[in-house]
């Protein structure tokens, strides 16, 4: 199966086109509150220089439905990702503002911490909504989340996986064999620094998902 693979927090052209490069299929570009985190108008700038064929994905965090809605269609977003405490009402409302016929995927963020069976369970209960969840350890903080305790607490689970939080080149290759994921989600571990991406991470990221791939 082939992964999915998002580079998030994208904030210049430079760094877009550089990802595209190396073989990413979808940008992120942060709307939460983060350093990372680009305007509309920076997010417009970027996307107009774009192919078509690359997926973005506007990512907010206890944002307004009708908000999201607004940003989707004027950045021309193919997906969202929610990384507050989005309701399944709150997807709902959020669908319904967009145009007829205008859709986009819905990505829920699951933050891997002492609740997380509780809320995990919750998603797939309720979240009828969504496209895929999204496994997290918090806020591009660069550190993986408890993979071995949250493996066996997956077997229920009946949503496309994404696997993100503290993923690099030399690690990712291992939560490939761990989760067999849909996709992955990389920040910290394709940059040279905060906000700005490195060409080889973004590379070498990109090599070992494929390698992983084939073992």
């Amino acid at each position: 199966m082939r992964t999915w693979i998002k580079i998030c927090a994208t904030t210049c052209i430079e760094d877009a086109a550089a990802s595209i490069e190396a073989g990413a299929d979808a940008l992120g570009f942060v709307f939460a509150p983060s350093k990372r985190r680009v305007s509309l108008e920076e997010a417009q700038g970027i996307i107009a220089q774009l192919p078509g064929n690359i997926e973005l994905v506007g990512v907010f965090r206890n944002e307004s439905a009708a908000r999201v809605a607004e940003i989707v269609q004027q950045a021309g977003f193919t997906a969202v990702q929610l990384h507050g405490e989005e309701t399944p009402a709150f997807i709902r409302e959020l669908l319904a503002n967009l145009p007829p016929g205008r859709s986009v995927r819905v990505i829920k963020t699951i933050i891997v911490n002492g609740d997380f069976d509780v809320r995990l369970a919750q998603v797939c209960a309720d979240y009828d909504c969504i496209d895929s969840i999204l496994l997290d350890s918090g806020g591009g903080s660069g550190r993986t989340f408890d993979w071995q305790k949250a493996r066996p607490l997956l077997s229920g689970n009946r949503k496309r996986l994404i696997v993100a939080g503290g993923l690099h080149a030399e690690n990712v290759g291992d939560a490939i064999q761990k989760f067999s994921p849909w996709g992955v989600d990389v920040v910290s571990g394709v940059e040279r620094q905060p906000g700005r991406k490195d060409p080889e991470k973004l590379k070498a990221f990109i090599a070992a998902v494929r390698r992983a791939e084939q073992s």
